[in-house]
């Protein structure tokens, strides 16, 4: 029993004698590394934020720049020559000065909600994406008369899971391109159906389409795609920017299918409300 005791004792002293210490200098060495990796990284960060930033603030000023030149330009030649210019170019003026007052509104709230999509959680609740698509559709029938909307919504479709303020901005953008990217006399239709397990909304036109060659800025920020609709709209190339980032906070999916001359589509798919929506459907739906 003694001898084993200490036998044992010295197994702990050889372990305490041999086993390598600590040093101080290498804890300091290593925290030094770490602390300045971390600071790299910051930096590196810091400065993409930055560069980011100023290429934001340049491209918005550009944006800004254009219409309040024509509101200028065309209001100084009123105030200078109200006497000398008739009355048909003085409403056609006036036009141009309202015009681009929208435009400039309209880049102004785009700008706002750009700048408080990465600080502004999605309140998600239960949404019935039909009665919100059928609310806002009147909006378009009045705002676009020489257009036609067709509504092809599924019956008894379970509720979503969506902020419902989004969402409306959502279908806004979308339905709103459709629209004014369709020459007159031509059909929108908005869809919506079941597709694995997931609530699928359709905008369909009958447009001008989108060249392959452009897919890939489709949701880039101030992106505006060349064609002779762009030129006589007005846009500024944040709608579908902020469009895919708003499915996206939401825990959605968008893309589209495009033929050039003949129209594009445009589906976001968002989750059921509940699991047990999703199990219905998986196998009834």
């Amino acid at each position: 029993m003694g001898n084993n005791v200490l036998r044992g004792w010295g197994c702990i002293n050889s372990f305490i004698t041999f086993r390598r210490p600590i040093r101080a200098e290498s804890v300091v060495k290593s925290t030094q590394s770490t602390t300045l990796y971390l600071t790299l990284v910051i930096y590196r960060k810091t400065d993409y934020m930055n560069t980011m930033q100023d290429e934001f603030i340049s491209t918005v000023s550009h944006e800004l720049r254009t219409p309040l030149t024509s509101i200028r330009g065309f209001s100084q030649t009123l105030l200078s020559s109200w006497d000398k210019i008739d009355d048909e170019s003085k409403k056609k003026f006036i036009k141009i000065i309202e015009d681009q007052s929208n435009r400039l509104i309209h880049l102004v709230e785009n700008v706002l909600t750009v700048s408080k999509m990465s600080s502004d959680n999605a309140i998600l609740k239960k949404v019935d994406v039909n009665e919100t698509i059928k609310k806002i559709i009147p909006l378009f029938v009045e705002q676009y008369k020489t257009r036609h909307f067709n509504l092809e919504l599924k019956q008894n479709l379970p509720p979503a899971r969506l902020d419902e303020d989004k969402f409306q901005q959502i279908m806004t953008n979308l339905i709103d391109n459709a629209a004014k990217y369709s020459h007159s006399g031509k059909t929108v239709t908005i869809s919506t159906q079941i597709y694995e397990n997931l609530i699928s909304i359709k905008i369909k036109d009958e447009g001008i389409g989108i060249k392959k060659e452009d897919y890939n800025k489709m949701f880039k920020k101030f992106s505006r795609l060349e064609n002779h609709l762009t030129s006589t709209t007005q846009g500024n190339g944040l709608g579908l920017y902020i469009t895919e980032k708003l499915v996206k906070s939401m825990m959605g999916q968008i893309s589209f299918e495009s033929t050039e001359g003949k129209g594009t589509t445009f589906e976001i798919r968002f989750p059921f409300y509940n699991e047990e929506d999703a199990l219905k459907c998986s196998q009834a739906c």
